[in-house]
Formats: structure tokens, C-alpha cells, sequence
């Protein structure tokens, strides 16, 4: 057994076994510890907290103060006065209330004990403190949450360095699955690589709540990444299978293995819950039952050709006649640019206006279409099997799955949906020779659990979407991208603030917004503070 079930046995042991004394010494049964939450049911009658303290309880962040609220209430509720006993047996409360529900010196002195000791400064501080983490992160679960764009996949519709408000009631909000978890945090603690902010002690099946409607083509959807659920921790910014693919199994998950590209180690091989996978941004191009077909980087949905974004980019190599080409790039914001080693040839990533101007420039002398010919096999697309040879500009067509429908599969068609039966679905999947094993029965057709999406960048040659990992499942999806509230350029001297983006709205073509409303939010906030100011002054 992996040491850390081991450790949180022990732990829940003792838990239990310092509750069980507990209800013993304030009246209640002992058996009463030992039901899953009814025991924290009692829990909260006891130090006199309302029942909806039980819904906070399944919110990650919000769990883990309210469980550490419970307890320090409890150990004063059993007339602990000093400071740093209270203080620190709610720290280690897993060995403190076993020790409390055993010690004969500390005696329960009633349900609402703990009201009578004086509020001081600092515990009217905390209490506004912990309120306001508690109030952040419902929001931030169930409302709205804040991103940020941390790659060019949707470059130029959205930026490096945009901060974007993403609405998770526009499809509805999910219920974490994974509740036990540090406020703030995704998947890693602060200041460190690797060290996961969450436990596992507790997993929540999925549920969704009703949103204000459903995924439409073109939306720009926030999702977590579907082949994030295994991570190499050295190369996270890589897909673990990608990496399995080129180097092989055992050597990925060898820790001291070196990457020959990042000349880093693999490091351990984890995996994470879906709600704790990678969140990213991807424009949503075919919904369930879509047929999606690329033909010559032209995107099909339902045989007819798919709306293209204004500021849709692919790659060009451009041929140029001198290497001091900064100015040229700021001037006509050009962003993304990878130099080749011979001559002063780049790789651009250009929209269609970038690609006009630039064959207007007299610094350009050749502009390449860079395109992967029909029938050329991409060892990294979807599914990545030769029988399906497809790559980045010619791929499908492909039938986007749907939840209730019926396919067909066999040895061919089930590299498509080996992933969604397997992984998605929970099923036990195994492929002997010609015949195909569903949780231990033939089968040769399967009928879908859930809807599946089809997403992809902006930033077409630029972005690892949905071609290179297949479909992203419904209880993936996080948020709808609505709003920019702040965004940022590395390439601008200071202010390096792009004061044209704030307060833009997101929509299927890109931002839109008004210089007006740019202006009057600022003047709204500037206002409001000025009249709480006044108002703050006048009570005193």
C-alpha cells in the first residue's frame, strides 16, 4: 500500500477515535462518531453552529477552516484557555482531540462554553478574515474565477498576460470533486514545483448545476485539460502521453530519467483529480454530434465551412533582408516569432491584416505558406495511429460524440474512443487481437455516458488543442471567458498595461468594448471610494 493511504488511515483513525470520546464525555452515543457525516452533523450541534455549515463543508478551501473553526471551538468548549494549547492542538487536531477525549483533567463545560471568553482584537480580525476567505471562495467555485492567459494558443484574440473573469454559471457550476483542498490553490502550493495543495482523503462524484444555457460553437470555454489526469511533475508543461509516445514508458516513469529536449529529469509521475487538472482556453469549434473536417486549414462543421475568427493566425516563413526586425514586429504587433538558425528567415505566426502588411514591406522578400499536405501522418494527432492519417491542416472527418448515441466500433474505429470508454467512462476496457472486452463482455458497439466538445486555438499552427489530444468530456468544462479586466505586455516599456483591453468583453470575433465604458468603470470605482471615505468620516 502507497505510504500516504497509510498515513491517512491513521489519521482518520484517530480523528474518529478522538470524536468517539468526545460525544462520549458530552452526553451523545458513541456510535454516533463513527456515520459518515452525521457525525459532523452532531459535531455542529455541539458547538452551536447552524446545519448549512454542512453544505460549506463539500467546498474546497472553505472545508478546511471550517473544520479547523469546529475543532478550536470544541477545544474550548472543554475550558482550554492558554492560547498556544488552543492554538495548536486545532493545527494538530488529528493527535489533540484523541488526547482531549481521553484526558481526565479537561471536562466539557457546555455547547455555547466557548461564547463567554472576551473577543479580542486579533479574534475579531480573524473572524472578519476567515469570512471573507469563506465569502472569495464560494464565489470563486460557484460564480466566477479569475485567469490568467499564460501562452499564445489564442493569440491574437486573447493575449499573454490577460487576466479574464470566467462565468462558471453560463454552463452551470460543478461541485468539486476534490473538497479537501488549500483556499487559493489549484494544484500545487505556492513557492514550490510540485507539492500538491490538495488531498485525496475525499472524492465527490459529479454533479453540475443547471448554467444560463449550453457550449455553442465558437464559445471561448475554459476547460481542465484532459490529459492532465497523469503529469510528469519535471515536464508538466508537456502531455505525460506525448512524452510516452517519444520516449517510451519506462523511461518516463523512471524520476531520474533526463528529458534530451529540456536536459531536466521526468521526475515523479502523479495523478490528479479531474477538477485539479491544468485549466486552459481554447475556442470550442464542434459540439456533440458535429461532423468536423480541416481541409487545407479550413475548418468544416457539418460539411460547411466554419466561421474563421478575425484574428485567426498560422505560421508563414518569412524571408527578410536584414536580422534588425524589432521596430517591424512592435510596429505591426507581430508576437509571435521563432527565429530559424540559417539566414533571416523566421517563423511567424500571422493573422490575415499582419500577412497583408507584411507583403507590403520592403524588408520582405519571400513569404512561405507553411501547411501540411492531405495524407501526411502526424505521429502526434489524434488518435495517433497511422490508420487515421491525419495532421494539423487535414484531419476527420470526425464525428464529435454525443451523449445517448450508438457508434460502431471495431479494431480500427475504437482508437477513436479508447480513451472516452476507458478513462472518461470508467469502464474496463481491454483489446485481445480482434475482439474488443467492455468490463469483461464482446462488444462491438458502445453507447455514450456523456456529451464531448472539440476545441481549438486561435493561434491555429501554435496550439495544443483538441487535435493533438482528442475530446474534452463534459465534466471537464469549467467557465465561459466573458470579461478582461486587467492585461499586461512583456514587450511594452512601463506602464506595460494594455489600457485598451481593460474592462473588454469577450466575444466570438474577440474583445469589444467602448472607450466610454473603459472610462466610466474607473470613474464609477473612483466615485464610490470617494462617498465611502466620506461616509466613513462622517460616523466618526
Amino acid at each position: 500500500m502507497d505510504f500516504k493511504w497509510i498515513v491517512n488511515i491513521i489519521l482518520l483513525i484517530a480523528l474518529h477515535i478522538g470524536l468517539w470520546r468526545i460525544f462520549v464525555k458530552t452526553g451523545r452515543q458513541a456510535w454516533e462518531a463513527f456515520i459518515p457525516g452525521y457525525n459532523f452533523w452532531i459535531w455542529l450541534k455541539l458547538v452551536e453552529k447552524p446545519w448549512w455549515w454542512m453544505i460549506l463543508l463539500l467546498i474546497p478551501g472553505v472545508n478546511i477552516m471550517i473544520y479547523l473553526i469546529m475543532v478550536y471551538l470544541t477545544i474550548r468548549n472543554f475550558e482550554v484557555e492558554n492560547p498556544i494549547e488552543s492554538i495548536g492542538g486545532t493545527i494538530f487536531s488529528f493527535f489533540y482531540l484523541p488526547y482531549l477525549g481521553f484526558s481526565e483533567k479537561h471536562r466539557f463545560m457546555g455547547p455555547g462554553y466557548w461564547k463567554t471568553y472576551e473577543r479580542t482584537t486579533a479574534v475579531e480580525w480573524s473572524e472578519a478574515i476567515v469570512f471573507a476567505v469563506v465569502a472569495a471562495t464560494i464565489i470563486r467555485t460557484f460564480f466566477f474565477e479569475a485567469f490568467t492567459i499564460p501562452t499564445s494558443s489564442m493569440e491574437k484574440t486573447l493575449l499573454v498576460g490577460d487576466y479574464l473573469f470566467v462565468s462558471k454559471v453560463s454552463y452551470g457550476s460543478k461541485t468539486p470533486n476534490t473538497p479537501l483542498t488549500i483556499p487559493f490553490t489549484h494544484h500545487t502550493l505556492p513557492f514550490t514545483a510540485s507539492t500538491p495543495s490538495y488531498s485525496e482523503w475525499i472524492q465527490l462524484p459529479y454533479f453540475r448545476f443547471p448554467g444560463l444555457g449550453s457550449v455553442k460553437n465558437n464559445d471561448i470555454v475554459v476547460f481542465n485539460y484532459p490529459d492532465g489526469d497523469t503529469v510528469a511533475l519535471n515536464s508538466q508543461n508537456i502531455s505525460y502521453y506525448r512524452l510516452v509516445r517519444t520516449f517510451g514508458w519506462e523511461m518516463v516513469n523512471t524520476p531520474s530519467a533526463v528529458n534530451l529536449y529540456t536536459g531536466q529529469t521526468f521526475g515523479k509521475v502523479t495523478w490528479r483529480p479531474v477538477d485539479k487538472r491544468d485549466n486552459y482556453v481554447k475556442r470550442c469549434v464542434a459540439i456533440p454530434g458535429d461532423i468536423l473536417q480541416i481541409k487545407d486549414k479550413q475548418l468544416f462543421i457539418n460539411n460547411k465551412p466554419a466561421m474563421n475568427p478575425e484574428m485567426m493566425q498560422f505560421s508563414y516563413d518569412v524571408a527578410f533582408n536584414n536580422s534588425n526586425l524589432k521596430k517591424t514586429f512592435d510596429k505591426l504587433d507581430i508576437t509571435d516569432v521563432q527565429p530559424y538558425r540559417e539566414g533571416n528567415v523566421f517563423q511567424l505566426h500571422l493573422n490575415e491584416k499582419n500577412k497583408a502588411k507584411l507583403k507590403e514591406s520592403p524588408l520582405v522578400t519571400n513569404i512561405a505558406e507553411s501547411i501540411d499536405p492531405a495524407g501526411e501522418f502526424d505521429y502526434d494527432i489524434f488518435p495517433n495511429v497511422a490508420s487515421y492519417a491525419w495532421n494539423k491542416d487535414n484531419y476527420g472527418p470526425l464525428t464529435i460524440p454525443k451523449k445517448g448515441v450508438t457508434v460502431a466500433i471495431d479494431t480500427h474505429s475504437i482508437h477513436l474512443y479508447k480513451r472516452i470508454i476507458d478513462v472518461y467512462e470508467n469502464n474496463d476496457l481491454k483489446i485481445n487481437g480482434n475482439q474488443i472486452l467492455i468490463n469483461g463482455t464482446a462488444a462491438n458497439s458502445y453507447t455514450f455516458k456523456q456529451d464531448y466538445y472539440f476545441m481549438m486555438g486561435d493561434n491555429r499552427h501554435n496550439s495544443a488543442d483538441s487535435r493533438f489530444w482528442g475530446f474534452v468530456p463534459n465534466d471537464h468544462i469549467v467557465g465561459k471567458a466573458v470579461f478582461i479586466w486587467m492585461s499586461q505586455s512583456s514587450n511594452r516599456s512601463f506602464p506595460n498595461i494594455r489600457f485598451e483591453r481593460i474592462f473588454t468583453f469577450i466575444g466570438v470575433q474577440g474583445i469589444s468594448g467602448s472607450y466610454f465604458f473603459q472610462i466610466m468603470i474607473p470613474l464609477l470605482l473612483i466615485i464610490f471610494g470617494w462617498n465611502q471615505r466620506g461616509r466613513f468620516i462622517t460616523r466618526r
